[in-house]
């Protein structure tokens, strides 16, 4: 299991790793096993074996959820992250004797996994709700920090444009939340509605509205390249983890529209005005962190923020005016699609050179 050669040509996903999006998504253990298999995925019978220990302990969290929303603790959702993490050991263990040079970054990762996994299953006995609080604000500041200690003074070989495809496309997967709204919104009108709108021109300018969402969050992140931000010796940590605001604001964006949908149809159980904030807000994230990431990526500001700022202000202004639903999610839209616009007209006059 020798690392991965970071220049090797025509890298791409293989259809475990694909098969791995599909089942696991937990940001903080796809994000562990991604980088860790695009320095050494071999994809031999044991990496596939361990991968599918990963899978199923993700499986076994989902089936704690909802015992932990009840609870605030659940043996079987810890149980599940266990798992998920020893086989993340296990292969960092199995990496820690294949690759002799970086051997001491390797066994960092593992160590530093199951300490923190310890740690995970102790803070089942707090049951203190301040305590249960700081146990976990603890464990996340650990486990963000083990990479930062395994990695201080050399990288792991990672593949950068095996990386950004692998971000790309967890993205594409995640906006699958969002267009999964949109085809709920478009059946809703196709049958006549919840007993409320219907195919009423009203719900069918929602159901517009939440395609132009889809199509711009889409085009606004693949509007240029990433790997240059994975190649960046510091930048890549600011790549990896501000994605993860990335991802909460697309599937924000989803829950946001599902929502919409039931107000547009009078089946909510929210205020319109709430479900139009989360929307704006969640649009407002995902814009200034991709500005933000794309300034880091060395281009200029008034590219990769300006058009941002203005959507930022449009979209919180059609919050605050509060319009009907349908008539709310349009306009979001068509200001993600002026953002598009801006962008569009940015980029070329500066591939010209003007």
């Amino acid at each position: 299991m020798g690392p991965r050669d970071p220049k090797e040509p025509g890298r791409v996903s293989t259809p475990l790793e694909l098969l791995f999006d599909l089942v696991f998504a937990i940001w903080w253990a796809w994000l562990n096993y991604t980088w860790f298999a695009s320095a050494y995925a071999v994809d031999d019978v044991l990496f596939r074996l361990l991968t599918f220990v990963i899978m199923g302990g993700a499986l076994t969290l989902a089936a704690g959820v909802p015992g932990f929303f009840a609870d605030g603790q659940s043996g079987v959702l810890v149980a599940g992250y266990a798992i998920m993490r020893v086989g993340m050991a296990a292969l960092w263990l199995r990496a820690a004797r294949h690759d002799p040079q970086r051997r001491s970054i390797a066994l960092t990762y593992a160590v530093g996994i199951l300490l923190v996994q310890l740690l995970w299953i102790a803070r089942l006995l707090v049951v203190d709700p301040t305590w249960v609080v700081v146990t976990f604000l603890v464990g996340v500041v650990l486990e963000l920090s083990v990479p930062f200690v395994a990695e201080r003074r050399a990288h792991t070989p990672f593949h950068p444009e095996h990386v950004a495809e692998r971000y790309g496309l967890l993205t594409i997967i995640v906006l699958g939340e969002v267009v999964l709204a949109t085809v709920l919104a478009t059946q809703t009108a196709l049958a006549g509605g919840g007993g409320g709108e219907g195919r009423s021109p009203g719900l069918v300018l929602l159901v517009v509205g939440a395609f132009l969402v889809v199509l711009s969050l889409w085009w606004l992140y693949f509007r240029r390249e990433h790997v240059d931000l994975v190649e960046h010796r510091h930048g890549v940590w600011v790549f990896g983890y501000s994605h993860y605001l990335v991802y909460a604001s697309v599937a924000a964006v989803g829950a946001a529209l599902a929502a919409a949908v039931e107000v547009a149809t009078h089946d909510a159980h929210v205020s319109a005005q709430a479900v139009g904030w989360l929307l704006a807000g969640a649009i407002v994230v995902y814009l200034l962190t991709l500005g933000g990431l794309h300034l880091l990526g060395g281009d200029p500001v008034a590219r990769c923020l300006a058009p941002g700022l203005v959507v930022a202000v449009l979209v919180l202004a059609v919050a605050a005016v509060g319009p009907a639903m349908s008539v709310e999610v349009l306009l979001m839209g068509v200001a993600l699609v002026v953002g598009v616009a801006l962008h569009h007209v940015l980029d070329q006059r500066a591939a010209r050179g003007t």
